[in-house]
This record gives structure tokens, sequence and C-alpha cells, in this order.
């Protein structure tokens, strides 16, 4: 039987209506007494619940992290409750003993026995920075979308704009789109008024490439879907106005993330709206990694350990270091060093990979120690490499039975 820890505690098994408490109450070294109820999950039924655990002096609470749904449940008890939110994976119940009461009951009794690991949750302030760099990214994919939609339109039309112009969607590009739009004769004149800077050495081009089959259905959608890119553009420019607020508290965070390389403003937002600024909650930068699912889990069987992907773990995360990643192997600098040393050895995806890895750690420490990133020079692993082979080889002796004995120690 298991030992347990804790004398009062609860576990709730939550849904999209409900959600079930299970109160285990009683000494140590006794079977608890066992309390069952069920609570809607509107904000009176959430009240109530946790007037129910008060009443019986609990304060020590456990839930899996449900989708979105622990979340009503977490904002009203996290005031007066300390909540243990667990992966659902982890505390998974035996087979055949899946009820909503038997898996409350199961989350307590683990609960008690200090058998549940608590899943990361940040502070408010934190969570909501978090809803808006979400939000910002998911706004961004709809935008490039949507780009990406105006230019299938343009070539099923026989329009071939985009071999001659670098950036559709720049002032020229919307200029000549309204006029695909509105159905205008487009020639040499036309163009002209229409190309700005250096398009306008490619008249001719351009006005063979803006004629082609236009058709009314073609106009339509292309107005269609430039309102709404337009929509979209004047949502973010909204969105990173309110986020200018809500992370000017996290400024100097922010200049300290940024002396990273292949970071930048929009990537320091999101590395601090999702692991906060509080690097406590990590014992350590190992830790955080897999977390993050940027390092891969352990697989060993029979004494030996076998290769294993990593885990998914925060998928934001984990996009945007991997874009910074291949923002500074572009750099020179260490990071840029390291990314083509292991390229040449194992390839692309997996160097962008160890480097993301990389700048994950160093955030850890720029934001524990509250220091800037200190670069070592695009060289140094050419300059550690004689030093590392000589202690491989002396590790590798040692480990024959040799004893390696130093010039410098014998003079000594």
């Amino acid at each position: 039987m298991m030992d347990a820890i804790r004398e009062c505690c609860a576990g709730l098994d939550v849904h999209q209506a409900n959600v079930v408490a299970c109160v285990l109450k009683g000494p140590l070294e006794e079977r608890p007494q066992m309390f069952m109820r069920e609570f809607p999950t509107v904000l009176s039924g959430l009240l109530e619940l946790s007037d129910w655990l008060a009443e019986l002096g609990c304060t020590e609470v456990a839930m899996e992290s449900t989708g979105v749904y622990w979340k009503p449940v977490f904002n009203v008890l996290e005031a007066t409750c300390k909540i243990t939110l667990a992966n659902a994976s982890h505390i998974k119940n035996l087979p055949g003993r899946k009820t909503d009461k038997k898996d409350a009951q199961w989350i307590a009794e683990l609960h008690r026995c200090g058998l549940v690991s608590n899943s990361f949750i940040a502070p408010r302030e934190i969570r909501e920075l978090r809803d808006l760099t979400r939000y910002r990214r998911k706004l961004k994919g709809y935008e490039t979308s949507e780009r990406n939609r105006i230019l299938k339109i343009l070539e099923d039309a026989n329009i071939k704009i985009s071999t001659f112009v670098s950036d559709v969607f720049g002032k020229s590009g919307r200029l000549m789109l309204s006029a695909l739009i509105n159905g205008e004769v487009i020639d040499p004149e036309q163009v002209a008024d229409l190309a700005i800077g250096r398009l306008r050495s490619k008249i001719p081009e351009l006005t063979k490439a803006l004629n082609g089959r236009v058709n009314l259905h073609h106009r339509k959608m292309l107005q269609r879907c430039l309102e709404h890119l337009e929509f979209l553009e004047k949502s973010i420019a909204e969105l990173e106005a309110d986020m200018e607020q809500y992370f000017a508290p996290y400024q100097k965070q922010e200049e300290l993330l940024q002396t990273i390389p292949g970071v930048g403003i929009h990537v320091a937002r999101v590395i601090l709206a999702e692991i906060g600024t509080d690097m406590s909650v990590f014992p350590s930068a190992s830790h955080l990694s897999s977390w993050a699912g940027m390092s891969p889990g352990n697989h060993e069987s029979a004494g030996k350990k076998k290769r294993v992907k990593t885990t998914p773990g925060n998928q934001g995360l984990k996009s945007v270091l991997l874009e910074a990643a291949w923002a500074a192997s572009k750099t020179r600098t260490f990071l840029g060093a390291k990314f083509w040393s292991v390229a040449g050895r194992k390839g692309k995806k997996r160097a962008t990979m160890v480097v993301a890895h990389k700048i994950l750690v160093i955030a850890y420490f720029v934001l524990k120690e509250g220091q800037p990133y200190s670069e070592l020079g695009h060289d140094y692993l050419e300059r550690r490499k004689p030093i590392s082979t000589e202690e491989m080889m002396i590790r590798r002796l040692e480990k024959q039975g040799y004893v390696v004995t130093r010039p410098s120690d014998t003079t000594a």
C-alpha cells in the first residue's frame, strides 16, 4: 500500500458541463473518509465547489489538464487552493474502471500519496501575454494563407506579376491588383502610372505580365481576398499596438533576450509569454528543455539506450525557437558556426533543432541571471577542438586502465 503524505486533498474530474469532486480526509496512518459531489461548471456551480472545499478544510486539489475545461475551475479555485494540474496521460486509471466518480477518486488517491506531478502554470499576467502572442501568430498564419490564395488566383488568370515584382503586396503591387480588380485596360502608359521606383525599368515586362485572362470570377475573388487581407493587416497592427502596452513592464527582459543571435522582438515576446520571467519554476535548463519538447526522452532497455524523438512539448515555443535557430544560422556567431558544424554531419533539420535547443538554454540563463548573452565568437569551436580532442583521448585511455600524466604534471 502506498504511503499517504496529505491528510486532506481533493481530486477533480473536469468536463465541459460538470466537474466531479472527491475529497479524501483523515489521518495519514488510517483509511481516509471520502466525500463525493458533482457540480456544474457555470460560475455559480464553481463558487459552490469552492465553498464546499472550504467547509471540508481542503486546500490541496489535483485535476487533469482537460483541453481548456480546466481553466474556469482553475481561475475560481486558485485564490483559495493549491492546485496541482496534471498531464492526463500521467494519471490514467486502470482499465475497466472508467467512470467520472472513479476517476475523481483515483486522482485524489494519487494526490494523497504525492504521485501527481504538477504542470507549469504561468501567473495570470503571463497567461494574458500568451493569449496575445498566440493570437498574433494565428492571425499571421491567416494573413500568409490569404496572400498565397491571391497569388494562386493570379496564376489561374495567367497574370505573371510575381515573376517581375518581388513584393506583390507592396505599394506598386497593390495598385496593380486594384487595376485588375477594376477591369482597367493594362497598357504601357497605365503601367507607368502604377510602377514605382525600380519597377519603372521593367514597364515592358510588367505590361505583358499583367495582360492575362482575367474574368469576372477572378476579379470578385481578388476583391474578396484583398479586402480580407487588409482586414487582417489592420487587426494585426491593432493587436501589436495593444501588445506594446502589455509588454511594457517586461522591456528589460525583451532587450536581454534580443542579445541572443536570431532572437528578434517577436521571438523574445513569445519566449516571455510561454515560459515567463521567473526561472525558479524550472530546476534546471534541462527541465525547461524537456518541458518545451526540445530534448529527447529516455528509452533504455536491457542496458541499451535507444534513439527516441523529441516530445511534443510546447508547439508555440518550439516553432519560434526553430525560426530563431534558422535566423542564427545566417550570422557570423557561435550559434551560426554550431549550426553548420552539425549540419555537415547530421543535416540541416537536426542542426536547426540543436541550435534551437541552445537558444532556449541561453534564454534560461539570460532570464535567470539578468545578464545579456556573451558571444563566444564564430571561431570558438575551432579554438576548442584541440582541447576537446585531447580530453576525449585521455578519457579513453583512462577507461582502459592507463594512467595519463601531462608534461606539466612531471615538471611540477
